[in-house]
């Protein structure tokens, strides 16, 4: 599978694979693949979760396979004739999920991108990221992040970092967060509050996260307001990399800190992020190494 994730950086564009499992499709972004190969039957592993449907040995990497018809509670497969596993890289993981039949690839700005209301999306349980209109067809993205840590809790964020730092003192320098996901949302608020840091300004994307930056730089207020801004890369309206080139492009709020926290940070979104000026990058399971990361950053 050819493909161009390093596209140019921060256009808030991004190409999603679009695939089907049943009969729905269904989109991933294409920063998390490593490649995509023919479906082969697994080898099952005794008392695996149920959504684990065995492992493979493409080359010499042992890869994990989820089986995502049983993730999604959609019918198994009558027949595998067509069926892949798309092998992604996120979170420092190598999984395998299992998939009905690959469509193609769609490049798409993150700013056509609905996210799903609350009926979809409800208390965090949903896995329905966003969701393109494209032509008389609707793909739902996914947030493959969350099918792994239902199955696997500590992959997500690995909030016993936060008890290894033990006793902190309260901290009220103000931070910005952008983070989409209901679920992580709460989880890195509830750590960085655990953590001393009692000033955390929530938003749930990249635009929202902007507007309220301009704001603060229109009235003169923005580095009494914020010290610092966390970012995770994948966000409808607008991604981290967009945000992070808006920020550091500003003369009235370049010299503000911009930490991306992303399952996506692998040596080439690395090096993308370098390019727009990202003072830090740091990959989604680090909560702990996020906090130390923090306190270097708006040290007095």
């Amino acid at each position: 599978m050819e493909t161009n994730i390093l596209l140019e950086s921060g256009t808030n564009e991004l190409e999603v694979l679009e695939f089907i499992v049943g009969h729905n499709h269904y989109g991933i972004n294409v920063a998390k693949i490593k490649e995509i190969l023919p479906y082969k039957q697994p080898t099952p592993i005794p008392n695996a979760h149920p959504c684990i449907e065995g492992i493979f040995m493409p080359r010499d990497t042992i890869i994990t396979i989820v089986d995502l018809s049983k993730s999604l509670g959609l019918p198994p497969s009558e027949n595998t004739r067509s069926d892949m596993y798309i092998v992604t890289n996120f979170n420092k993981l190598n999984i395998a999920f299992h998939v009905n039949d690959v469509v193609g690839i769609q490049r798409v700005s993150w700013a056509d991108i609905t996210k799903p209301d609350e009926s979809i999306s409800n208390s965090g349980k949903g896995v329905a990221t966003g969701i393109i209109k494209l032509s008389d067809k609707l793909i739902v993205i996914l947030d493959f992040e969350k099918i792994v840590s239902d199955i696997s809790p500590e992959t997500g964020l690995k909030v016993s970092d936060i008890d290894a730092l033990g006793e902190r003192q309260r901290n009220t320098k103000p931070v910005l967060v952008a983070e989409d996901s209901p679920l992580l949302s709460k989880l890195i608020l509830d750590s960085l509050h655990k953590a001393g840091y009692t000033n955390v300004i929530m938003n749930n994307n990249g635009q929202e996260a902007y507007d309220k930056l301009c704001a603060f730089r229109d009235e003169g207020t923005i580095y009494d307001k914020v010290k610092c801004v966390i970012t995770d890369i994948e966000m409808p309206q607008m991604d981290g990399h967009r945000l992070t080139k808006l920020i550091k492009d500003d003369n009235g709020m370049k010299n503000l800190p911009v930490i991306i926290f992303s399952s996506l940070v692998n040596d080439e979104m690395r090096r993308k992020g370098e390019s727009l000026g990202a003072n830090a990058q740091l990959s989604k399971p680090e909560i702990g190494q996020l906090v130390t990361t923090i306190d270097k950053l708006i040290a007095d």
